[in-house]
């Protein structure tokens, strides 16, 4: 009696995948130091200042006195979440400050997953290239696959040196 196996090479192509996450436990600690630092400046003592995170929208609540106290509160704001690792990108600054009573508020929203918009602009982006690459949207994530790694890491220079308005991380990377 003979036996026969047949064995099958499974070919596993390079991928990576593109994200734009922020990690909650960074971005809490990130407020943390901004709250510690504003409570310590000179030029807030004194004064109304709320910095609330609300982590299940992924949302901060800036309050001050003024807008140019608020304003100060952003620089703070966007200089040690970078410093914490996390993207100034990751900020939606576009809802204007409202006033509320004596204190003007902002609520600043951030950018957690990519949006199919974002997506679709980097995808374009990829194939405009001329890469030998396949791109895919996969929920919030793109896959990237190709035949030689040497193209997924000119996919990855070429998303940091392209201004997406999004904050970019590469994981997954498998070759």
């Amino acid at each position: 009696m003979w036996l026969f196996f047949y064995t099958t090479k499974l070919i596993i192509m390079p991928s990576f995948d593109i994200a734009s996450k922020v990690d909650v436990q960074t971005l809490d600690n990130a407020i943390n130091v901004v709250k510690k630092e504003i409570t310590n400046r000179f030029d807030f003592r004194d004064s109304h200042v709320v910095i609330e995170l609300n982590k299940k929208e992924f949302s901060i609540l800036l309050e001050a006195d003024s807008d140019m106290k608020l304003q100060q509160i952003i620089d703070v704001l966007i200089s040690r979440s970078m410093k914490q690792g996390i993207d100034g990108n990751a900020f939606d600054f576009s809802k204007d400050a409202y006033p509320s009573g004596k204190v003007v508020k902002k609520n600043v929203s951030v950018k957690n997953g990519l949006k199919q918009d974002d997506a679709k602009k980097i995808v374009k982006a990829i194939k405009e290239s001329g890469l030998k690459v396949q791109p895919a949207i996969m929920d919030n994530i793109i896959r990237v696959t190709a035949k030689k790694i040497d193209d997924l890491q000119a996919v990855i220079a070429l998303c940091n040196n392209g201004n997406f308005g999004v904050p970019l991380q590469y994981e997954n990377m498998k070759s």
